[in-house]
């Protein structure tokens, strides 16, 4: 029978993206003027300095509100970019494009119980190692996928931000390690973050023993339900989480400022 994860308003969307935000710090953040701003130094995770403007209240004039994320975003040197959700002002999305901000950037919000997940993947046959806190293998692999042009400096900075309870895990093959993830539980929610496998080993059940990891770890807490966030096209992940049970809670989009 397949699972039925009711998000019952908007605004526990919003509350699921907030986790997210705490589960993926910025590395400076301030809520002013109706907006989370959040500006962080990393171009590898750039979603963690989206505004998050939520409450789906009619706002009569979104304008002071975006002009005040562009002057936090101009005093940082970045141009100001936002998260559009269901979560958001309606009119939000029409009021960026007047101002030029440019779109980009769709991506699912999936949902899945840690007990639907661990039925749909079999028991991991490759070893996993669960750690409490990142190590350098573990953050090393996890910059290895994702290219030799990621800076780690700022995405180290970013890992010790984190300060709910999480889990690190690392699939070896032949005792090599190959895909790693990462899990946060937030009030009775667990955020899968931070998955990732080596080229050379994809196909192999890496991901797959990663995820179903992570799903144990995630019933072991105490959280009801699992999210995630994948852009819609990443088709090898989108095929990992649909057979893993995760279903579309919604999907929603970026934009971005541009240059004067």
């Amino acid at each position: 029978m397949p699972q039925r994860i009711e998000l019952h308003s908007v605004r526990q969307i919003g509350e699921l993206q907030e986790r997210a935000a705490r589960a993926v710090p910025a590395t400076v953040q301030e809520n002013r003027g109706g907006c989370w701003l959040r500006y962080t130094d990393s171009t590898t995770t750039w979603w963690a300095g989206a505004v998050l403007m939520h409450g789906r209240e009619q706002v009569r004039d979104l304008a002071p509100r975006i002009a005040v994320a562009e002057d936090f975003y101009a005093a940082h040197g970045a141009l100001a970019r936002c998260q559009v959700c269901p979560a958001c002002p309606s009119d939000l999305d029409d009021a960026l494009s007047l101002r030029r901000y440019q779109w980009d950037s769709v991506v699912s919000l999936q949902l899945a119980t840690p007990r639907h997940v661990s039925r749909h993947l079999s028991a991991p046959s490759l070893r996993v190692d669960l750690k409490e806190y990142p190590d350098a293998e573990w953050f090393r692999l996890l910059m290895a996928a994702q290219g030799p042009d990621a800076d780690p400096t700022p995405e180290w900075r970013l890992l010790q931000r984190v300060h709910r309870p999480s889990a690190y895990a690392t699939a070896l093959i032949s005792g090599h390690p190959v895909a790693v993830g990462r899990a946060v539980a937030d009030t009775g929610w667990t955020g899968v973050f931070g998955m990732a496998t080596l080229p050379d080993a994809r196909q192999q059940g890496a991901a797959s023993a990663v995820l179903a990891t992570l799903a144990d770890w995630a019933g072991s807490q105490g959280s009801a339900h699992m999210y995630l966030q994948v852009t819609h096209n990443s088709t090898a992940a989108l095929r990992l989480y649909r057979r893993a049970g995760f279903e579309e809670a919604c999907a929603y989009h970026y934009r971005t400022a541009v240059p004067c």
